[in-house]
């Protein structure tokens, strides 16, 4: 391998924060669909609930809900506090339970963490500029969400 296994653990963790920055529940439902495939070793820690049996559909309901809720003009602004630190938050623990499989579990939060703030300031800065340029913000908006998806399937796809 080209990459240290921690080096590239850290990297996942990372674009999985960068994944909950533009779109809080995709990245917990990534990350539970990994646990609970086996994928990540979560069990006995303190994030064994993200692989249960029903964990990965509970979050997968959550982020389709917030696949919807994000398309209407009533949704507040990733930026404001609570939504921030909903992204903060999800981030973390996502980088964390990453972080579990390279038995660097802190690391991972602080990955997470910091995914999650790039994520959620640069995707507002370029869903906007994508918005200005479209003259509408639900192109921009689908677009978002399909490098959340495609950045939440394709740090799954690693374990």
């Amino acid at each position: 391998m080209l990459v240290p296994p921690l080096v590239h653990g850290l990297i996942l963790a990372l674009v999985i924060g960068i994944v909950a920055g533009l779109r809080a529940m995709m990245a917990p439902a990534a990350v539970a669909f990994a646990a609970s495939r086996g994928g990540l070793p979560l069990q006995g820690t303190w994030l064994a609930f993200l692989g249960w049996r029903f964990t990965p559909w509970v979050f997968a309901v959550l982020a389709v809900a917030e696949l919807v809720t994000d398309q209407l003009s009533s949704t507040p602004s990733r930026k404001v506090p609570p939504q921030f630190a909903a992204r903060i938050v999800t981030g973390g623990l996502s980088g964390a339970a990453i972080g579990y499989g390279v038995a660097a579990p802190l690391l991972g939060l602080v990955f997470g963490v910091v995914g999650a703030v790039i994520g959620t300031y640069g995707g507002a800065a370029a869903r906007a500029r994508m918005a200005a340029a479209f003259g509408n913000d639900r192109p921009a908006a689908l677009i978002e969400d399909a490098i959340a998806i495609l950045g939440a399937v394709l740090v799954v796809s690693s374990f």
